[in-house]
């Protein structure tokens, strides 16, 4: 057994209380390697935001869970040869069984989610129960999820949104007894969230993706005030990457995100924690195509990845200061 605290991560529970209070959310970014973690670190000292980050079973399997452990501890001593000493939350992304989760515990996670949405609602609340009783016996804080969300991002698939019920949300939160809860309002995972036809186009010919069902919020806000909210499949898929990418060889056509000031508006509410993943990815593809296409000679992975983190950071320092409020939180 490792305790996160051996490590210097933090839980979530203090973070996600002084969001509410504040009027902003906490970014959960997600990552795979070195330069990812490297990136979200130096972003977020840099802007002085607390941070989250996030690791999926896929993401977990393919960094290996030891190298991850000491990842995330160097993420808390990195931080601090930067100059500021931010709180550092790891947390695993869409945890889909009880041993996973307390796998995850066992090796210095200060935060899990066990998605149990897919579920009968019993079932979830029985699945997400027993992860909340092993968690808090080692003071990890739990996010529990209900309503489903569209779309593909790793080891979560799913065709088609489920709203969540707000009548249910006071019943699954007082049963389970979750730190935070994920819901679904209209966002999706992966990078295309949206077909052409569910969008409009503004007078600059751009798609605009249905609003998201801030009446939904709303409602549940007024079941559970004050209560750690969550939102899933939050990237804004910024079209500068898009471009890039189909320009030196990608085809991500029809790839269609959340906008940035719907995302700030949830910020403000009760959302206390934002994902964002596919927006990365984007990034750092982005950079990688653009350096390939340039110098198809250059074949030292630090020409191609250095440059990737480059662009990660930027978009990361943008995304705490612009759209969650995070900047000078930490």
């Amino acid at each position: 057994m490792v305790s996160y605290k051996e490590l210097g991560l933090v839980n979530s529970r203090e973070l996600f209380k002084k969001a509410v209070d504040g009027g902003y959310a906490i970014p959960a970014f997600n990552f795979n390697n070195m330069e990812q973690l490297q990136a979200i670190i130096s972003a977020c000292v840099e802007t002085k935001s607390p941070v989250i980050l996030q690791v999926s079973s896929g993401a977990r399997k393919y960094a290996n869970q030891t190298l991850l452990r000491y990842m995330a501890q160097g993420a808390v001593q990195y931080a601090k040869e930067l100059g500021y000493e931010i709180p550092i939350v790891l947390h695993l992304d869409h945890g889909d069984s009880f041993e996973l989760c307390k796998d995850c515990i066992e090796s210095g996670f200060s935060s899990v989610m066990i998605d149990g949405s897919h579920l009968p609602y019993e079932e979830n609340i029985a699945l997400t129960k027993r992860v909340v009783e092993y968690a808090h016996q080692h003071d990890v804080t739990v996010e529990g999820e209900l309503g489903v969300l569209a779309g593909i991002e790793d080891d979560v698939e799913a065709e088609h949104h489920t709203y969540t019920e707000p009548d249910e949300v006071v019943d699954f939160v007082t049963r389970t007894g979750v730190d935070s809860l994920a819901i679904s309002i209209g966002t999706s995972h992966g990078a295309f969230k949206f077909t052409p036809e569910q969008c409009t186009r503004n007078e600059e010919g751009v798609l605009v993706p249905p609003p998201l069902r801030f009446d939904i919020l709303e409602e549940i806000e007024k079941r559970i005030p004050g209560f750690p909210i969550v939102l899933h499949g939050s990237s804004s898929v910024p079209q500068q990457y898009v471009k890039t990418i189909n320009q030196y060889g990608g085809k991500l056509s029809d790839s269609i995100g959340i906008p940035e000031e719907q995302l700030r508006k949830a910020a403000k509410s009760a959302v206390c924690k934002i994902n964002i993943d596919s927006d990365g990815r984007l990034a750092m593809t982005a950079a990688v195509r653009e350096v390939f296409a340039n110098k198809p000679a250059e074949f030292d992975p630090r020409k191609y990845l250095g440059p990737a983190r480059e662009e990660l950071k930027k978009l990361y320092m943008h995304k705490t200061e612009s759209v969650l409020g995070s900047a000078g939180k930490g």
